[in-house]
């Protein structure tokens, strides 16, 4: 994080009269603004770090977050793929539960940071932590990934950024350097008041020093705390049992990457330490463990898949889809390892539908499900592809077919599998046995915006407009859209008033309409209270 740039100084000389007013006015403003931004007493997190203390509450970084996060929904990059979604989560909540274990993870900051991860389509090969438990992690990344400890290694070392309270020791250690710099600058404004050509050079000179001290020593800090998050990292993916070399090889890969970017400049003019030093240090960690693995990772099939994924949302090209549809019919193709040829056909299959190759992709997605009989995680990501491809070639009889499990295989539960059948319901007109699934999702999971879109999409489906109305107002709260929720909540308490008494066409659960009453007043304090920090903003 960049410390802002100081404001020029425009008018430094003074008339030789006024000298000694302006340094004893300037020095008096200095121990003044010093007692104004000296850092108050740190709160007690309990946390293990680098001895620095803590300004900011969990409460102002929370809030913090959410201005960021609720900017990021509005992105037409931000990614809600349940499937892709899936994936990664299972991952996410073995690190979540590994952090608790180890008391990375306390109580308070469990319960007050949202600890949501949002997947953004982009190429770039990037993740990063926000404030208030909040993470982005773009498609560019997951795609480049060969296993999912290397993805563990990514994602657990954003959230030891968070549970370590990074983003928080960054503020406070810039609210306490602002004094130094102010000092600079003052003391090269005196300088520079004094007449002769050398003197205005001392004084420049001494601003743009304070500054380079104040950011070197910020760098520093950076470094640090990457580390710390490696460290710690480390520790809560081998925890949750992802296999310790993962985060060696994603480093790895991280500098082949970066390669054309990083020229392998002086380490100390870095906020990041060296990919090479910390491939070193993460090789060191797990090479003398006696239960670590020797060798390199298996690429298994459904992360092969996962990653072929990421790499089609990411929107790489026409040419690049079709490369990949050619791929599958390559002659090679059956002496890949079971994970590659799993990859390329799902790459193939997914790529296809993109191009609106409805034949093509059906028959790549059939070629993959065969390959992938054997593997149930395999098998299951295999056949909720085939359903999407249905869904796009407007064959609803057919996705209903396939969502039904194989002969002897467990029922798919995941919130995939719910959303798909969601969509099959809907398009054939069959909504009812789907509302209650859905209904208990959202009652266990309302942050769940994508799940409130389709059960409104059900009951729109089963001419029930109140209640669809509502669901479309909890999926604006559930993205932080407090006065698009608040459009959606006076609709549909609107609806109840001109259908009361059975004046209209409408028929009103008078159950329904008291929920919306209260949603819509606890969302009306969310909208003041948003619309008071944007006026703090603006006055800041």
């Amino acid at each position: 994080m960049r410390l802002m740039p100081l404001p020029s100084l425009r008018r430094a000389a003074a008339p030789a009269g006024r000298r000694p007013r302006l340094r004893q006015a300037l020095l008096v403003s200095l121990l003044a603004l010093s007692q104004v931004l000296a850092p108050t007493p740190a709160r007690a997190q309990g946390l293990p770090g680098l001895g620095d203390a803590v300004d900011m509450g969990v409460g102002a970084e929370r809030r913090l977050g959410d201005s960021i996060a609720r900017e990021l929904y509005r992105d037409p990059d931000y990614l809600e793929d349940p499937v892709l979604d899936g994936y990664v989560d299972a991952i996410w909540q073995k690190l979540l539960a590994a952090a608790r274990t180890r008391g990375e993870l306390t109580p308070e900051l469990e319960e007050r940071f949202a600890w949501e991860l949002m997947i953004g389509r982009d190429r770039s090969v990037n993740a990063f932590a926000l404030p208030g438990g909040y993470f982005g992690l773009h498609t560019g990344l997951i795609a480049i990934t060969g296993s999912r400890d290397e993805l563990a290694s990514v994602l657990g070392h954003e959230l030891s950024h968070v549970t370590q309270r990074h983003i928080a020791r960054i503020m406070t250690t810039q609210n306490r350097q602002t004094p130094m710099l102010l000092a600079a600058m003052i003391l090269g404004a005196l300088a520079a008041s004094k007449s002769g050509r050398s003197s205005g050079d001392l004084g420049q000179a001494m601003i743009m020093g304070g500054q380079a001290m104040a950011m070197q020593k910020q760098l520093d800090f950076s470094r640090d705390m990457e580390r710390e998050a490696d460290r710690i990292g480390y520790g809560v993916m081998t925890q949750a049992g992802f296999a310790p070399q993962g985060a060696a090889l994603m480093f790895e890969r991280l500098q082949h990457a970066s390669r054309l970017n990083d020229n392998g400049s002086y380490p100390y003019l870095r906020s990041h330490p060296l990919n090479s030093e910390r491939i070193t240090d993460m090789q060191a960690r797990f090479q003398f463990r006696a239960d670590a693995p020797r060798g390199g990772l298996p690429l298994r099939a459904d992360h092969a898949m996962m990653a072929a994924r990421a790499r089609v949302l990411g929107r790489p090209g026409v040419d690049a889809l079709r490369a990949w549809v050619r791929a599958a019919e390559a002659g090679d193709l059956a002496q890949q390892s079971a994970g590659a040829r799993a990859g390329t056909l799902y790459a193939a299959a997914f790529s296809a539908a993109q191009l609106n190759d409805l034949p093509a992709a059906r028959t790549a997605a059939a070629r993959l499900r065969e390959s992938t009989r054997d593997d149930a995680e395999a098998a299951r990501l295999a056949r909720l592809l085939s359903v999407e491809i249905e869904l796009m070639g407007r064959n609803p009889q057919a996705a209903q077919a396939l969502l039904a499990p194989p002969p002897g295989a467990e029922p798919d539960r995941s919130r995939a599998h719910l959303l798909l059948a969601a969509q099959v319901a809907q398009a054939t007109g069959q909504p009812g046995p789907l509302i209650p699934a859905l209904r208990d999702w959202v009652a266990v999971r309302p942050k769940d915006a994508t799940a409130w879109r389709a059960l409104a999409g059900l009951y729109h489906a089963a001419n029930d407009p109140l209640r669809a109305i509502r669901a479309e107002a909890e999926a604006n709260v559930a993205i932080l859209d407090y006065v698009g929720a608040r459009d959606r909540f006076k609709a549909a308490q609107d609806l109840v008033r001109n259908n009361a008494g059975g004046r209209g066409p409408v028929p009103i659960d008078h159950y329904e309409a008291s929920i919306i009453d209260t949603r819509a007043r606890e969302n009306e304090v969310k909208v003041k209270e948003q619309a008071e920090e944007l006026r703090q903003q603006e006055r800041g």
